[in-house]
Parts: C-alpha cells; structure tokens; sequence
C-alpha cells in the first residue's frame, strides 16, 4: 500500500496552478492550499496489481477471476499481457473540511477547496501512473491506455471489478450500489501492460464535451 506524503501533492498542484480568471478566485485558491498546509488532512495511497490476462475474446478479457470489457486497451501492434488496475484516494479529511467550511457559512471557500481536491487527486493519480512505468519498465515491459470506469470503452458497472482486482480494500475505499466510491475524492483506472505495445492514439477525454474548458483535460494535455 504505497503511501505518498500530502506536501508533495501540495507543492505538485501550487506549481501547476489553473487558469483562473479573477483576483477573488486566485484568493480563494490560495487561501484553501493555505488551509491544507496548516491542517494537514490529506492521507493520499493507492494500491495497484498487474494482473495477468488468463483469456481474450475480443477486447473481454478474463483476468484474476474476473472478466473485463475494455476493447480500448487492445493494442494496434505488440502484444497485451496483463491490465494495470490501480486505485487511489486522499482519505476523507479533505471532504469533511469542506462540510465544516459549508456548516460555517462559508461556501466559496468549500467549493474551492473541494476543487482543489480534484486537483490533488489528479497529481495522486499521476504519482501512481508514474510507478506503475517505473515497475513495468524494471520487467521489460511497456504500458499504454488509460481508462477510468464510466469512459468511453469502459462500462460503469465495471467498478467493482477494477476496485476488485487493485485491492481496493487494502487502503479503504469501498463502493456504493450506485457505484460511487468512498471516500469520495478516490479515484480507478486500468491501463494495458505488455511487450512493445506502441503509444495509443486516443484519450480517455477525447469524447467528453467539457474537454475544452476541462482543468485535469489541460493539464494531462501539458504533461503529455
């Protein structure tokens, strides 16, 4: 159960601040990346395995006991050998400050800080995505892809699987009927894992409306 300290994740989203269009916003950013700072209440972890697949027919794969439905992930060239499943959350120290922050009246703070959030989880997600090619670089390997359940090319219902397959338990993230996930500031992804898999194409923002005016689209944009 990988750990990575909030500071880190803190200094990660100060020095890539958003485009932000007002000295009150710019304020209130600062204000809610001050707060953290000073009540550390972030407890960021993820936990991922590389499951090997057992079984393909199509893009259904048959992993770990499980089966997975993500036609994305099949490569144009190379050949796919396992699904990184990954999960991650920062606890839910940050979602309980924001409810105080409402219950003091204080909502354009709450909302800040709640987006912020997002942001956190973002870096978190990348701090996750980074080891996940350290380790499979170490085995020869390459990984590409990256699909969260609810994307185009993979179903919601598949959230319990993938949830199921990183060991979602080990850091306390849980999921709803409705499959939301608990904490709320967590978040799922899988990625294909192989020999020479070639870099992919397409993103998993590619089709979503808000892509133009999406803060983690233009960020992801920057880093690749």
């Amino acid at each position: 159960m990988p750990s990575v300290r909030g500071t880190v994740l803190l200094r990660a989203v100060a020095d890539t601040p958003p485009r932000l269009g007002s000295a009150a916003q710019i304020r209130l950013r600062n204000e809610a990346l001050e707060l953290l700072r000073s009540h550390p209440v972030l407890e960021p972890r993820y936990s991922f395995r590389f499951v090997s697949i057992d079984h393909t027919n199509g893009g259904r794969f048959r992993l770990g006991g499980e089966t997975l439905e993500a036609p994305w992930l099949l490569p144009e060239r190379g050949t796919l050998t396992a699904i990184a499943c990954c999960i991650a959350t920062l606890g839910d120290g940050l979602e309980s400050r924001v409810r105080m922050l409402f219950g003091e009246h204080r909502a354009a703070l709450a909302l800040v800080l709640d987006t912020v959030g997002n942001e956190l989880l973002f870096a978190l997600g990348r701090v996750a995505q980074d080891r996940m090619q350290r380790l499979a670089t170490r085995q020869g390997l390459s990984m590409a892809g990256e699909l969260r359940s609810g994307d185009p090319g993979l179903a919601l219902s598949s959230q319990r699987t993938v949830l199921s397959l990183a060991a979602a338990e080990s850091i306390g993230v849980t999921l709803s009927s409705g499959c939301v996930m608990w904490p709320l500031k967590s978040t799922s992804m899988v990625l294909g894992v192989g020999l020479a898999l070639p870099k992919v194409h397409w993103s998993r923002c590619d089709h979503c409306p808000t892509r133009a005016r999406c803060r983690v689209a233009q960020s992801a944009d920057a880093l690749s």
